[in-house]
């Protein structure tokens, strides 16, 4: 009911109607059966041409349904939508019956409100018309999915967040060395402490965790992006070490070696900028440029 050249594409999984759980009514078929062809007699109702199809997934349910072409042509959308209408109606519980009189879904209602209110057109408020259009407190998904992994947030702001938590993780290093005066280490690179997630959290101004929290994964999300600077295994942050990374397997195929030679070098070496002992590794041996002379 979106609009008349819309196409859909269904992947049938767990077993529901409109209004709940789906309900078996044969059972000379499989549920998973009886439910493919109820999703399919869903399509034939609103108009399509109904194709099935198996996707070559791992899973048992992989059997989809494609809709592409519509058996009438534009002028009977009315009609159609009054027998779409009508399907949902019958297929209603007894106890939602009553509310749906109430919001003009009820067909056996022959005012001109109970028609007005099966409009297909989405003028105004879409919020509220498709409440009527489609079923009451059905909310439509948002036209344009916002991205919420972390990729789409001020640069400027993602530095800041990774310099704050690398000084903290260098700092706690520091901390410990100066109360264990008797530790001694042949290491001269400070590879910082681990911390967890929440000691990285307690760290941050409110302001910084707000605007976090609005992103999928928050925090861990962002400096899991940052794979150039932080590991962060069981909950914990760790500085990368990119000494103990293992070495590209030399068996890599073709193209993969291609892809990972491409790459070498194209951006600058977070550890070279901001790191106070510099990059763990020498210029020819780091994927990262060492100063902009070396940007590729």
């Amino acid at each position: 009911r979106s609009s008349y050249s819309c196409c859909y594409f269904v992947l049938p999984c767990c077993f529901f109607d409109f209004h709940g759980k789906y309900s078996r009514r044969q059972s000379k078929k499989t549920q998973y059966r009886e439910y493919l062809d109820f999703v399919s007699q869903v399509g034939l109702v609103c108009g399509f041409r109904v194709e099935e199809d198996c996707l070559r997934i791992p899973s048992t349910k992989r059997v989809c349904l494609i809709g592409k072409n519509r058996t009438y042509s534009p002028v009977q959308c009315a009609v159609i939508d009054e027998q779409i209408t009508q399907y949902i109606h019958n297929r209603q519980p007894c106890a939602l019956v009553s509310y749906d009189r109430r919001t003009g879904l009820n067909h056996n209602d022959d005012s001109d409100n109970g028609r007005k209110e099966v409009g297909t057109e989405f003028p105004g408020n879409e919020t509220e018309t498709a409440g009527r259009v489609w079923m009451p407190g059905f909310q439509p998904r948002e036209k344009e999915e916002q991205v919420r992994n972390c990729a789409t947030l001020p640069r400027d702001f993602v530095d800041d967040v990774v310099l704050s938590v690398a000084n903290l993780l260098l700092n706690a290093n520091q901390e410990k060395s100066c109360h264990n005066t008797d530790s001694v280490t042949t290491d001269s690179w400070n590879q910082g402490e681990s911390l967890s997630l929440k000691e990285v959290a307690e760290h941050l101004n409110k302001e910084t965790l707000k605007r976090l929290k609005s992103e999928y994964g928050g925090l861990q999300t962002l400096l899991k992006n940052s794979h150039q600077v932080f590991e962060v295994l069981n909950g914990r942050v760790h500085i990368r070490d990119w000494r103990k990374e293992k070495p590209s397997r030399k068996n890599k195929p073709e193209v993969k070696r291609r892809l990972s030679a491409e790459a070498f070098k194209t951006r600058l070496c977070w550890f070279f900028l901001h790191h106070p002992d510099g990059c763990s590794l020498p210029s020819e041996s780091c994927p990262y440029a060492h100063g902009t002379e070396e940007l590729r």
